[in-house]
């Protein structure tokens, strides 16, 4: 059985200058549990409701998504996020 890319954090990151990339990307598991569905859900509903001189909408999607398949694939990413989580915990524990 081969690791999920996102639960290896050592793999290169994939080509993601086309949209299509981009999507290959999400599906091979990159990114997030769940962020292929999102996407492709968050894209159609952009291109749907977009002023077709504006695809800003789009343009904001793409960026975000590509940040957290960085941010998924950043070996620091996980002990980062456990330290917040932690640091919250115990600010709420005090503030009690």
């Amino acid at each position: 059985m081969t690791a999920h890319p996102a639960e290896s954090g050592s793999l290169p990151l994939p080509p993601m200058r086309t949209v299509g990339e981009l999507r290959a990307a999400l599906t091979m598991g990159y990114g997030f549990p769940g962020d292929a569905d999102d996407f492709e859900a968050e894209l159609a509903r952009e291109i749907n409701h977009a002023d077709p001189a504006d695809l800003s909408g789009v343009v904001r999607l793409v960026e975000e998504f590509r940040g957290r398949i960085i941010a998924r694939q950043d070996p620091a990413f996980d002990s980062a996020t456990a330290t917040a989580v932690a640091d919250l915990r115990a600010a709420r524990g005090s503030a009690r």
